[in-house]
């Protein structure tokens, strides 16, 4: 036999040798602490790996795939529980989600995502110092990842795609992005890519009674195509959401949960949020809401870009641009700053402010009331308002109430330009309740 396919045949017969296996891989991550390189290839993953009390513990991918079997049963294909400093990286996730797709809905109100949902890539609980950086992640029935009660997390350069489940009704389930919830503090989302995930990119939240998630920063991500909300700051104190972009929010709209109200959102809030920040954000093409407000406060949205260039009836759930909201009873809507903001087609009004305190300054409103709601017999969802004509028409709208009275009181609006459907005229009002003296208008620029 010559040299050479001597060679060739022992490395041959090494490589069958050496193949791994589904057995291989969870012996390598019984590993508590130190590095740990996994084997190369695709593995059909069962059942979850758990990894429970580690610490300084690295875990490198080397071409490796995980994949969700048809069978497979778990929270998620690694589960890492009560540990310290746990790094994953260079590791690509397959979730299979076409056989292990299960049809729900929102988990009850007393009741955690991480205790509700099964079938994601990557779940941790109770941990501090986890990273998760340089993985792929696609086709996840449940969430890529999934963290409940953390601190000090780092997510970073990873990529989603085509992740998510439905309900009964077809509609997303906010499942398939980045979810950090239960009072997740010191937590950063960063450098990624979310393309084609049904239910929200990025998100927190946490239970009502539960601790508020703290001390965040969202920065850098791109986002295309999500039925629901690319971000959504829920539950939360002091975080940060800077220089995120995104196209198609709201798509596909067979996909929004328009059963239970869930209107799509490029920045959306939820809960008790304050000492934030959202700033510097760009999307495009939103059905939906460029930047939601409720359960705000005490914070600032400023140099933000919304842009929709179609027409009314491109946005079957278009709505305001900007929208404060106090469906939470444990804050008001008080001391928001909504300054340079950039804004060009709004199904209906431009922004919506409630409470006592907010200034709204500086801001550019273009094509504003596409739907050409107050004219007689406008359609594309002008819906009648007999109490309230203005609100749907104006430019800046001031409201006496939102989920709960909250009248529009000591605001300050002031070198706007505000252009749109007869915006000349309904450039800035309120409702009826509100008194022109209630607060301080000036120096904006209205035309058509």
């Amino acid at each position: 036999m010559a040299i050479s396919t001597r060679i060739q045949f022992l490395a041959l017969i090494n490589a069958v040798a050496f193949c791994a296996t589904e057995a291989d891989l969870r012996k390598a991550l019984e590993q508590k602490s130190g590095r740990v390189v996994l084997p190369a290839g695709d593995f059909a993953v069962t059942r979850e790996i758990l990894i429970e009390g580690a610490h300084d513990l690295e875990i490198r991918g080397n071409g490796t795939r995980l994949r969700a079997a048809v069978n497979f049963s778990g929270r998620a294909m690694i589960r890492i529980v009560k540990s310290n400093r746990v790094r994953i990286h260079d590791v690509d996730f397959d979730g299979n989600r076409t056989a292990l797709e299960t049809r729900l809905g929102l988990p009850p109100y007393d009741k955690t995502f991480s205790a509700f949902y099964r079938n994601s890539a990557i779940a941790v609980e109770d941990s501090d110092g986890v990273n998760v950086a340089d993985a792929k992640f696609t086709r996840v029935a449940g969430f890529a990842v999934l963290g409940t009660r953390l601190k000090n997390v780092i997510i970073e350069r990873i990529e989603v795609t085509d992740s998510g489940s439905r309900n009964a009704q077809g509609r997303n389930n906010t499942s398939g992005g980045v979810l950090l919830e239960e009072g997740t503090s010191k937590f950063t989302v960063r450098d990624s890519k979310f393309l084609n995930v049904r239910g929200n990119g990025v998100w927190t939240h946490s239970l009502y009674k539960s601790p508020r998630n703290a001390d965040g920063l969202i920065a850098g991500n791109r986002f295309e195509i999500t039925a629901r909300d690319a971000i959504q700051v829920g539950h939360a104190t002091r975080v940060r959401v800077e220089k995120n972009s995104g196209v198609k929010i709201g798509y596909p709209q067979e996909e929004i949960d328009r059963e239970n109200g869930g209107t799509p959102v490029a920045i959306d809030t939820a809960g008790n949020v304050d000492l934030s920040s959202y700033t510097g954000n760009r999307f495009e093409e939103i059905n939906g809401k460029c930047i939601d407000l409720d359960g705000f406060h005490d914070g600032l949205i400023a140099k933000n870009t919304c842009i929709n260039k179609g027409k009314a009836e491109d946005y079957p759930w278009g709505h305001f641009a900007i929208v404060m909201n106090n469906t939470n009873p444990d804050m008001q809507s008080k001391n928001i700053r909504i300054e340079d903001n950039v804004i060009e087609g709004t199904k209906f009004g431009g922004i919506f402010v409630i409470g006592t305190g907010n200034t709204v300054t500086r801001n550019t409103l273009r094509r504003v009331n596409l739907a050409h709601c107050g004219d007689v017999g406008a359609a594309n969802g002008c819906m009648s308002f007999p109490k309230e004509p203005d609100l749907l028409r104006t430019g800046i709208y001031f409201g006496d109430h939102a989920e709960r009275p909250a009248a529009a009181k000591g605001n300050q609006v002031s070198d706007n330009y505000i252009s749109g459907y007869r915006m000349s005229k309904f450039c800035v009002a309120g409702s009826p309740q509100i008194k022109k003296i209630d607060n301080k208008v000036e120096r904006n620029h209205c035309g058509e």
